[in-house]
Formats: C-alpha cells, sequence, structure tokens
C-alpha cells in the first residue's frame, strides 16, 4: 500500500510501499477514501524534520539535555549513534481520515466489515490507503454524510472540545481569534450551540470565507471596536484562541475583549506570556484544550478500549467524534466550503508543499484521495537482495522492529558471520520496511504468521512488547523455529508453565533469552577471576535504572509485566551467571511508590544453591546522568568492581588490576554464541534451568515485596 512518510533526520517526505497492517484485538482494518492534512501540527512537524541538527536542537532544548545526560552517562559516540537512529525511524503522518471497514480483530462486537466509519488518533489514522484503528477511535458514519466531510471528524472534534471547555451557554457572546479550520470549525459549532459570535483574523480573505458561511468576522484592527458593538459594552463571555500565531497578540486581544471574569480557552499554538493587569483586573479564566477530549493520551481509553462511565464524563473524544458526525448530518457544521486542495495520495508530497508556504498560494483544507483498486492488500513487501550469503545456517526472521532492534540489536547481529536475514514483521508494516530496506532483509511483512510459517527461516528473534513473548515463543518452537526472546522470557507463571511444556517436546528447537550482559567482554573477564574459587561469593549490583512514568507501557501489567520482571531479570540473570546457579530463595523491600514510582524502587536479596549472596538494587529515584550500572563481588580475599562495562577492577593481596575499554554489554556476543550453537546442534547457550530459575526469582521478588517475606523459589 502507498502510506506518506516523513523523514524526521533530512525532513523529506515521501510516498512509499508499506505492507497493509494486520487489525489486532480491539482494531479494525479500513481501507482509506479521504485523510484529511493538518495544516498546523503536521506543518510543524514538517519544519522541525526540516531543520538542521542544530536548528532541531535549538528548537527543542528539552531533548538536548536528555541528549547530553546520555552522553555523560554512556558516552558521546554510542549517544550520537542512538540520537541517529531515533532520527532515522519515519514518522507516520496524519491523524484524521474516512473509509471502510474491510477486516476486524478480535473483540469488535458492534462494527461490521463494509461500514462507513471516521477515523482518527496520531499513528492510527494515517495518510495510507489502509489504516488499523481501535475501536475507541473508530465513529460510524451514516449514509448522507460524505467521506470528505467525515475526513474533518477528529478536527471538529478538536474545536469542539475547546468550545466545551469555554463553557458557552445559549445566548451567551463567543469570540473565536483565527479563523484556519479549527476557528472556522469552533465558530460554526458555536452557532450552532445558540451563541453570539464573532471571528477574529488577519486575512481578509478567511474573513471573506467566514462570512460566506454566515458568520460574523472582522479583522484585528477593528476586532476592538466591533466587539463593544456585539456585545453591547459588556465583553465577551468566552473568547477561544484558535490562531497559530508564536506572538503573544492573541492572548492580548483576548483579554481587551473579553467581559469581567470571562473565560479564554487556547485551543491554537499562541504565545502564552499574558498581561498581567487586564488578566487580574478582569479575573479572567484560562485553559489550554487538550486535544479531542477526555481519553486522549490515556491507552488504556484509546488502545484498550476502556470507556469512562457516561455519568461521570460526558464527553469522552469518541462521543465529541459523534457530535460532529451529528453536526455533519444535519448541515449545521459546513465543512466542504473550507477544502481548498485536493491531491491523489500519489502526490501527498504537494500538500506539504502547500502547507508549508512554497507554492507561494492560499490554502485551508487539503485533503488527500485514495483511488479504488481491485488488488488485494499485501501483507509482505518483497525487495531483492544485492549481495545472498553462500549456504548460511541460520536464516533469521525477527518479530519487531522498534527502536530497540533498529537501534541496537540488528547492528549486532549483522555483524555476526553465516546469519541471513530472511524477514522482518512488526503489526503496522512500517517499522518492517524501514528496518528490512535499512539491514538488507529479503521481505517485510506485518502479520507475524508471515514469519513463523515460512520454510525457509529456521530461526526466530521475539523483539516485541513484553506481553506478547511468551505466546509468541511457544509458536516458534512448534514452528520447528530456533527462538532468540529479547527478556523478559514470561511475565506470569502461567506463560513460563506453557514455554516450560513446549520445551519438553522431543526434538525441541533451542531457545535462548536476550541476557546479553554475561556476554560482555568485560563480564566474562569478571567470570574467569572467579573460575577457582572454592567458596561462595557475595554479588552486589546496583542499577540506577532512572524514571519512568506509572503510565508507560513497560508498567503496564499485561503489557510490560513491571519493571523487575521486564527488566530486572537481566540483573537477576547476570549474578546467576557469575554463581553458575539460579536463585533458590529471595526476600525483598521497596521504598514507597508515593503515587510516582510503581513498584521499581527496591532491594532484592537472593540465596543461591553453594551458599553464595546476591543483592539487586534497582532504583528508579536518581539522576539519570549518573552511570547506571555497577557490580561488586567479593570471595577468597578477593574483590572485584565492574562499572558499567567500561571499566573492571579486581583488588588481591593489596594489588589492583584494572581493565577498561569502550562499553560492550554483549549484543553481539550473545548471538555468536547462539549462531554457534544452532549450527554445533550442541546445548542452548544458557542451560534451560538458569533461564526458567531467573524468570521465576522475578515474580518470587514481587510477590516477597507484597507478602512482606521471605519467597522459595
Amino acid at each position: 500500500m502507498k502510506q506518506l512518510l516523513q523523514n524526521m533526520r533530512d525532513g523529506i517526505a515521501s510516498v512509499e510501499e508499506v505492507p497493509v497492517p494486520s487489525p489486532r484485538d480491539g482494531m479494525a482494518l479500513i481501507k482509506t477514501e479521504t485523510s484529511l492534512v493538518s495544516a498546523g501540527t503536521e506543518r510543524m512537524v514538517a519544519e522541525f524534520a526540516e531543520k538542521s541538527l542544530v536548528g532541531k536542537a535549538h528548537s527543542r532544548p528539552d531533548l538536548v539535555r536528555q541528549v547530553l545526560d546520555k552522553a555523560r552517562r554512556e558516552g558521546f559516540i554510542s549517544t550520537i549513534q542512538a540520537a541517529m537512529n531515533r532520527l532515522d525511524q519515519p514518522m507516520a503522518l496524519g491523524y484524521s481520515s474516512a473509509g471502510t471497514i474491510i477486516e476486524l480483530g478480535p473483540d469488535m462486537a458492534g462494527f461490521q466489515v463494509g461500514q462507513r466509519v471516521a477515523c482518527a488518533g496520531g499513528g492510527y489514522a494515517v495518510h495510507a490507503e489502509y489504516a488499523v484503528v481501535p475501536r475507541s477511535l473508530i465513529t460510524p458514519l451514516p449514509d448522507d454524510v460524505d467521506f470528505e466531510s467525515a475526513a474533518f471528524t477528529t478536527l471538529g472534534a478538536i474545536a469542539l472540545h475547546g468550545f466545551r471547555l469555554a463553557e458557552a451557554q445559549i445566548g451567551e457572546s463567543v469570540a473565536v481569534i483565527g479563523l484556519g479550520l479549527v476557528g472556522l470549525l469552533t465558530a460554526q459549532i458555536a452557532v450552532a450551540a445558540g451563541c453570539r459570535v464573532m471571528g477574529v483574523d488577519l486575512d481578509p480573505n478567511r474573513i471573506s470565507l467566514a462570512s460566506s458561511l454566515g458568520l460574523q468576522a472582522c479583522s484585528r484592527e477593528t476586532a476592538v471596536d466591533l466587539a463593544l458593538s456585539v456585545t453591547v459594552n459588556r465583553g465577551f463571555d468566552a473568547v477561544i484562541l484558535c490562531a497559530d500565531a508564536a506572538s503573544n497578540d492573541p492572548v492580548e486581544l483576548a483579554g481587551e475583549i473579553a467581559r469581567d471574569r470571562g473565560r479564554v480557552v487556547a485551543t491554537g499554538a499562541v504565545g502564552l506570556k499574558f498581561p498581567r493587569k487586564i488578566y487580574y483586573e478582569k479575573e479572567l479564566s484560562f485553559i489550554n484544550s487538550r486535544s479531542y477530549g477526555p481519553g486522549r493520551y490515556d491507552s488504556a481509553y484509546e488502545e484498550k478500549g476502556q470507556d469512562y462511565p457516561l455519568a461521570y464524563i460526558r464527553w469522552t473524544e469518541g462521543r465529541n467524534f459523534e457530535s460532529i458526525v451529528d453536526l455533519l448530518e444535519s448541515g449545521k457544521l459546513k465543512v466542504l466550503p473550507l477544502i481548498s486542495h485536493r491531491f491523489p495520495i500519489d502526490e501527498a508530497t504537494k500538500a506539504y508543499d502547500v502547507i508549508k508556504g512554497k507554492n507561494d498560494e492560499p490554502f485551508l483544507g487539503v485533503i488527500l484521495q485514495y483511488p479504488e483498486t481491485s488488488e488485494s492488500p499485501s501483507t509482505v513487501i518483497r525487495y531483492k537482495k544485492t549481495a545472498a550469503k553462500s549456504e548460511p545456517f541460520v536464516r533469521l526472521g525477527v518479530l519487531g522492529a522498534g527502536l530497540f532492534a533498529n537501534a541496537t540489536l540488528l547492528p549486532a547481529i549483522k555483524k555476526v558471520k553465516d546469519i541471513d536475514l530472511v524477514g522482518i514483521a512488526s503489526a503496522g508494516g512500517l517499522h518492517a520496511q524501514q528496518a528490512a530496506k535499512k539491514h538488507g532483509f529479503d521481505y517485510a511483512a506485518s502479520s507475524n504468521e508471515e514469519i513463523l510459517k515460512d520454510p525457509n527461516i529456521n530461526t526466530v528473534a521475539i523483539l516485541t512488547r513484553n506481553g506478547s513473548h511468551a505466546e509468541l515463543v511457544v509458536k516458534a518452537l512448534k514452528a520447528g523455529k530456533n527462538v532468540f526472546v529479547e527478556k523478559p522470557l514470561a511475565i506470569n507463571n502461567d506463560q513460563l508453565t506453557a514455554i516450560t511444556k513446549a520445551l519438553t517436546v522431543d526434538g525441541c528447537p533451542l531457545l535462548t533469552v536476550g541476557f546479553n550482559r554475561r556476554y560482555a567482554p568485560l563480564a566474562k573477564q569478571l567470570v574467569n577471576f572467579l573460575q577457582d574459587r572454592t567458596e561462595a561469593i557475595y554479588a552486589h549490583y546496583r542499577i540506577n535504572a532512572g524514571y519512568i512514568p506509572r503510565e508507560h507501557w513497560t508498567q503496564d501489567p499485561e503489557q510490560g509485566g513491571g519493571r523487575i520482571i521486564g527488566e530486572g531479570c537481566h540483573f537477576v540473570d547476570f549474578i546467576t551467571f557469575l554463581v553458575g546457579a539460579a536463585p533458590i530463595s529471595v526476600n525483598a523491600v521497596a521504598l514507597p511508590d508515593y503515587g510516582r514510582y510503581k513498584e521499581d524502587n527496591l532491594s532484592m536479596t537472593f540465596t543461591f544453591p553453594d551458599g553464595s549472596i546476591g543483592v539487586v538494587d534497582y532504583l528508579a529515584n536518581g539522576d539519570k546522568s549518573f552511570p547506571k550500572e555497577r557490580v561488586e563481588v567479593f570471595w577468597g580475599g578477593k574483590i572485584a568492581i565492574l562499572d558499567d562495562y567500561r571499566r573492571l577492577e579486581v583488588v588481591h593481596a593489596g594489588r589492583r588490576k584494572k581493565l577498561s575499554r569502550k562499553q560492550d554489554k554483549g549484543w553481539k556476543d550473545e548471538w555468536v554464541a547462539f549462531s554457534n550453537a544452532i549450527r554445533e546442534g550442541g546445548e542452548p547457550p544458557i542451560p534451560y534451568e538458569q533461564l526458567i530459575g531467573v524468570t521465576k526469582a522475578t515474580f518470587a521478588a514481587l510477590n516477597a515485596i507484597r507478602a512482606g517475606g521471605k519467597e522459595i523459589i
């Protein structure tokens, strides 16, 4: 399918062939008929992408601080590589479209194939021939609302939410400053609600268009005088700022024309330096409107379909979409006169030239159109390889193509001899397409099944979100594939039991987990120092993990499993690697969460079969600029200290031996070990009892925190 993409490094927008996405639970596959280009949001993204690195840094100092913190912690070169990899990730443009449902994922009761719908949401209602959209962001269309009008639904909801925040009532007066798309929609909504409305804009063409729609509008120069006339010298009850202006003039004008104790709402992006005197004297209320309404930015609502009770939240973003469709059907909201340009998807880059002002022509509503096609949508795109390896034994398929895969793991895999990159899949298809082109895979797909059923693939790497690991591991093993799964192996006991059962089948392929730290060069040196030990060890692993919001997917029990199961397993495994056996019991205590954390500030003490003790202190309450990891090991009159996989120091008999190198956490060497095991047909590189034991240990640690006692693993 064709999709409009934005390259964030060089600023080039392009229409590319991408695999058609596959609908997941609670989602529908939509064949797009029309989509609306946002002259505000999308123009800002495009203009940011076109800036030089210096220009990007100047406009986003918050990101610069993050990069500097990372550089202090991990080094300049690796930080720059990570930043460049992030910029290389394509951005899917668009968030307001309309089309027809052609396929339903599970849990989509109430929707039907063939149903006409309006779609919303960044990353979902994109400028593409096909899109996968969650149920909460889909609104059914009546027969007499055409697709072009329906493409305005999302933008209309933005205008409607701003109007609702203004709390304007029948008979009140409302001023709308800025008569772009959102402003003209806002003004029409206010009229439909029984308000007396005045619009203000700098552009005489937009003033004229507003007048043709039956709206009262004026220039900036006459706004104050007309406001007095319209409101009989009282001032406006509500002023809604829909302008796109860096200056403070809209905020200042709002203060002038608002009544005493009036309400000011910012829907557009305007300067926010308030003239204190007039806002103070009138005791004005001000609020920034946040997108489409309650539910926006809430993954439980948007992605999982968990609606808010109507009795407590009357107007969610979904119910705002419904209201806009009702206004379109009744004719009270007229959007077709707002369309200034139409482009077929093949010429979508011309739309961006228009909204960025490169053609020096006036514009307002820019619509992309999608032609009918008789071809069946394809979930696979194949590429001609430039240089295939001769008879490689490891023929790899990859599930998941996120930032970690593209920036870290795939570059490491490419350094390993005799691994043939066959296929890569991602749920939306887009990231798989970019990864396939960048790293040289034979094909890209949007369906995991394409990889699992491919007879040319004998090894699968699972790099998806944590909650899907176990199911995919079992499927891949049953399909006869060797499996590398990024940590964690599983996020609950039921999943772990299913994997354990699959491993007992005769002739089961090899399985390993991405516990890369045990393969780091300095980690191997540390184990060499421990080889001749005759007594138990004490190991202390301190992790300055850094704060992650409670709402992040890694904190979700179903998607991520929480940080201890999702990432803490790394450090339990490392001590297991040092000892040579999985732990048998654990005590754990945690700091209070204070409503900010989520069981991610804790100390875990593990005991091992030979009497060794391992302490893992996982902390999210520190400063990210400080180095992340430090391991200290005590045994037989010796001490070893490993700092962030850069420096290793061993102290014995008063003498110190120091080793240092560029940070290497073992990503390449773990694949060398796995590849050798597959080729030689021997034992798995990490014993299964350790893989399973480490996973059980993280479950037990959380149980110990919650139960306040010791847990036997």
